[in-house]
């Protein structure tokens, strides 16, 4: 899949470089996680945060303790493109995830 995450560099603060399937590459500011309750709150633990690694078999980068984020919202946030459809039509019901990605800065 065209988002799924191949490589994943520590860049400094809560940025991350991160390298796509499809051969793009951009810089996540994962600092826009801190302000979050529940998991994303263990983010606050820089030592937590550098710990990351990518999954090479699902194509996500993860964390201790199961954590990840979808790898379609680290791509939109790295190539500055929208969601994809599904993701923003799926949960419009809700509401829930657009409100989460308006307030994170993402295009929806």
């Amino acid at each position: 899949m065209t988002s799924d995450i191949v490589s994943a560099s520590y860049r400094g603060g809560y940025e991350i470089e991160i390298a796509f399937a499809a051969g793009q590459r951009g810089v996540v500011d994962f600092s826009r996680y801190l302000a979050r309750r529940g998991v994303f709150a263990r983010f606050r633990d820089q030592a937590f945060f550098r710990a990351f690694q990518v999954n090479e078999e699902l194509g996500v980068l993860t964390w201790e303790d199961e954590i990840d984020i979808a790898p379609e919202t680290l791509y939109a946030q790295a190539t500055g493109t929208p969601l994809p459809a599904w993701m923003t039509e799926a949960e419009a019901d809700e509401g829930e995830h657009v409100e989460t990605a308006l307030a994170l800065g993402m295009k929806v």
